[in-house]
């Protein structure tokens, strides 16, 4: 772990970086972990169907509690809201798994997170070109997930393009990932390689004809 805070400016590089590589995975095992975790329910309880005529998504019920709609998003309508746009992926979808590696199919607007050395995630906007990949480094929790984290292959190359120089020099920042809908990857990306590992052009699991 980084050192404390009023010994960072003395950090050499390296161990900057080490640490801010450290704090991405960190953050995003948490983000998995909120956005997974289900409320327990009592053992007798039955669990509570999805009324027919539910059409909301999480993206919606998040959009709610932010115009004061609701105070908080839980479970049973978190669950209902995932099961919902899980039905709404086509038949045939592939999901993402670990070492998934995709090739942007055009030029697309994306949008990315920044882990921070305290409880908050940042974010942005940028242009992903077409041909730059990005690759799935963790598995998702579930196996019909409705998106996935993801890191740009060319790491240090797109960080430097996407996130802001006042960002990249606070010493709190502790990197930056993307995050995509499972329809997004099939829609707007080609699943070039199953086992790609972040360190190199191996060819094992290329799924390029």
């Amino acid at each position: 772990r980084i050192r404390g805070r009023h010994q960072r400016r003395w950090l050499r590089e390296p161990e900057i970086r080490r640490w801010g590589r450290d704090r991405l995975k960190y953050d995003m095992n948490w983000i998995k972990r909120l956005f997974g975790k289900r409320l327990p329910e009592k053992a007798t309880a039955a669990k509570p169907a999805r009324p027919p005529d539910w059409h909301l998504t999480l993206e919606d019920l998040f959009a709610e509690m932010k115009a004061g709609k609701r105070k908080s998003v839980g479970n049973p309508e978190a669950q209902w809201a995932k099961d919902y746009e899980r039905s709404l992926i086509p038949e045939g979808t592939r999901f993402p798994r670990k070492g998934h590696r995709y090739e942007s199919r055009c030029d697309q607007t994306v949008r990315y997170m920044t882990a921070w050395g305290a409880p908050f995630t940042g974010e942005g906007e940028a242009v992903l070109h077409k041909g730059e990949h990005v690759w799935i480094d963790n598995d998702p929790r579930d196996e019909e997930p409705l998106g996935s984290y993801a890191l740009p292959v060319e790491y240090e190359k797109l960080e430097k393009r996407m996130v802001p120089q006042a960002e990249r020099g606070n010493p709190e920042y502790g990197g930056f990932y993307f995050y995509f809908k499972t329809v997004d990857l099939n829609r707007n990306f080609t699943l070039i390689q199953t086992k790609f590992d972040g360190r190199g052009e191996a060819a094992e699991g290329d799924v390029r004809s």
